[in-house]
Order: C-alpha cells, then structure tokens, then sequence
C-alpha cells in the first residue's frame, strides 16, 4: 500500500524517504527565471536593483526586434527575475493581467535537461498546455523552451539551455547599465508559494504529484496555523532533488477575513503570494535592504524574551536579531531565520521572504503565530482584516 506522505509527522519527517518518493521523471534542475507582469518594467527593474541589490542582466524590446513587449531581466547570483510590459502594438495577454492581477508573477520558469521531453511528460499526465516546445537561435546556440498552465493564470515554462552560451536567451541582448548597486547578499530562491482558492489546496497537491512528480513534503492545518482572529492550511510539494519546493496554501476559517482571502480579492484569484530567497546572512542582508527602502513586518519585542527557550542556543545575537524583527525557528536538523517584507506592490499581495537556513529544512512553524498576528496588524491599518 502507497503510503500517504501528508500524514508524515512534521518534526519527524524524513528528507531521503520524502524525495524518494517523488518520481523526478523531468528532472528539474532549479529555478530558471521568476517573470513578472508589470505596468512599466524599467521602473520596477530600477526598483529591484535599488532596494534589493540585483544587477542588470539582459534586454528585450524594439530594439532588438520585439515589437510587443519590452522586458529587463536582472540577477543576484543564482536568482534572475525578469519584468515585462505591453507596447502598444500587441501584448493583449500582458495588458489583461495586469489589468486583472496588477504586478505580479506571470511565469515560474524551470530548468531542465529536456525541454520537450518535460512537455509531453507533463501534458499526457493532464497538464494544459501553455505552449508546445519551441526553439530560438542566435549566434550563441540554441534554447529550447515549453510550458504549463498551472494556478490562476500563472504558468510554468521549461528552460532547456544546455546546447546556449549567451546572456540569456536568444531576442535578448546584454544589458549595459552605469548604475549598479552592490548586491545584498542574496543567494537562490529557497522556495514560492502559492496561493489557491476554497478547498483547492489538495487539488494542486495532486497536480504536483500526479503531473509533475512532486511530493508532499510537510503539512499544516489550521490548527497549526492560526491565530484569534484568522487561519489557513498549506502544503508543502517537493522535487526530488529537493531544489524546488511549493509551498500551497488556501484559507482555513476564522473570525475575520486571513491574509490568503485578502490576496485572493486584491489578486482576484489564485497566484503566487511570495518568493523565498536565502541569504548567508540575514542580518547584513536585511540591514542592507532597510537602508535601501524595503519595509518588514513589525514583530513584538515579547516574542524575543523567551526566544532562546524556545529553539535553544543559536550564534546570533539576540539584540541584534530583535533589533531588526528576525524570526527564529528550529527543527531537528538545525534552525533557520526568517523575516518578510511587507507587500512590495501597492496592491496587498507579492512580498518577499528572507531566509537563512543553518541546518534546518522546515518552514518555520514555529513563527506562525507571531508572523500572522503581524500580518493580521497590517491588515487591520488597510481596513482588509
């Protein structure tokens, strides 16, 4: 008999045997890309190499022969995220997104070994097709790209590249920039989670098992994630190589409206809620990012008087960690620190969580409480709670 993965204990699970059962028939060998629609990509990619220290990678527009859109892609070691907006001459898809969701992502795009292989895994497992495979070239080679719908409207491309020795991909062309801050200290994306409707969390847990091979990492429900007021369920799906991980969430009902129904309304539906990029040291990475501009979550200063009770001995200080609202949680395979911007657009829905993992593979369960009584603050001062 299958064992039932969802019901492994979340302080006892175990890593090997979890990854053993996803069935890494793709295989995905990590993030390619994060892209994002957006209603004027040179300011948000002005914005992200300012606050958050990434550096200008590649361009695509009418200078280079795209007539419908003009994108910036920029990099922080192994992240590269891309922004795109409409031109007047097409880009109709573009305008309806955002008009529909405002800025936010459109594409998680995957690496792969074989990108048309990936496609016709994934589509004869039930995957709607977002596009069959294709191949561009330029004088650097060759990339052969392919993609999914997944949730909402957001979409997974496979990235193909092995056979590419340019920039980024050909219709692109370097781009050249005299304004380069120094990074922040950001590494890779640790992981980017979702957020589903009523009663659709399990769905994609299936569609991640069933048409991607994933498996169902760790569990929450709403008796581990809640507060007075709010609640919501969420699992975590794997790769089986470990370097991908969604985390799914849904609501989970309360006495007021959670952070997932306000997303969904100011979304207008399921889409992705945040990226989780590590870091090598969160306190200088987040030290940094404030002097740039960027706005975390308040924690209250109680939540640090017992801290070490609760996770035991840790290197950081802990004045410094209160000082700048970083969260502490441990599992037995170490601890980790966290801490969440707040929402990054005008709308409450993308942020970004800073995360350092010294040992640990959880995802701070620990933290919920005080994390979502924060969100639960900010959301009363929006009026949304």
């Amino acid at each position: 008999m299958k064992e039932d993965l969802s019901k492994i204990n979340t302080k006892t699970y175990n890593l090997e045997k979890i990854f053993s059962k996803a069935k890494d028939f793709l295989p995905l060998y990590g993030t390619d890309y994060v892209e994002f629609y957006v209603g004027n990509a040179k300011q948000a990619a002005h914005f992200y190499k300012t606050a958050l220290g990434f550096q200008s990678l590649a361009y695509a527009g009418l200078e280079t022969g795209v007539k419908d859109r003009t994108s910036y892609v920029v990099y922080q070691d192994k992240i590269r995220l891309m922004f795109t907006t409409p031109m007047l001459t097409g880009g109709e898809d573009i305008h309806d997104h955002i008009k529909k969701h405002g800025d936010g992502v459109k594409v998680i795009a995957l690496w792969v070994e074989d990108a048309t292989k990936a496609w016709e895994e994934t589509t004869n497992r039930g995957a709607e097709s977002y596009f069959s495979p294709k191949v561009t070239s330029d004088e650097n080679g060759e990339v052969v790209c392919s993609g999914i719908k997944i949730y909402g409207d957001t979409v997974h491309v496979f990235v193909e590249r092995k056979n590419y020795k340019g920039t980024f991909m050909p219709g692109f062309e370097k781009w050249e920039s005299n304004y380069n801050p120094p990074n922040c200290g950001l590494k890779y994306i640790d992981h980017m989670v979702a957020n589903v409707g009523w009663g659709e969390m399990n769905v994609w847990e299936d569609f991640y098992n069933k048409v991607m091979g994933f498996a169902n990492l760790i569990t929450f429900d709403d008796k581990d994630i809640s507060t007075q007021y709010t609640a919501l369920m969420s699992k975590v799906m794997t790769n089986g190589n470990g370097r991908i991980k969604f985390p799914i969430n849904e609501p989970a009902e309360g006495l007021k409206k959670s952070q997932i129904e306000e997303y969904l309304d100011f979304y207008n539906g399921p889409g992705c809620q945040h990226i989780a990029v590590a870091t090598n040291d969160i306190v200088s990475t987040v030290s940094d990012m404030k002097k740039r501009g960027i706005e975390f979550l308040s924690i209250p200063d109680t939540y640090y008087d017992t801290l070490l009770d609760r996770v035991g001995d840790i290197e950081e200080d802990v004045i410094t960690l209160k000082k700048h609202g970083i969260l502490v949680d441990r599992d037995d395979e170490g601890y980790l620190l966290q801490i969440f911007t707040k929402p990054l657009t005008d709308r409450p829905t993308l942020f970004f969580e800073i995360i350092q993992r010294k040992g640990a593979q959880s995802f701070g369960k620990g933290n919920f409480k005080a994390l979502f009584e924060s969100i639960e603050a900010e959301q009363a001062r929006r009026g949304t709670l």
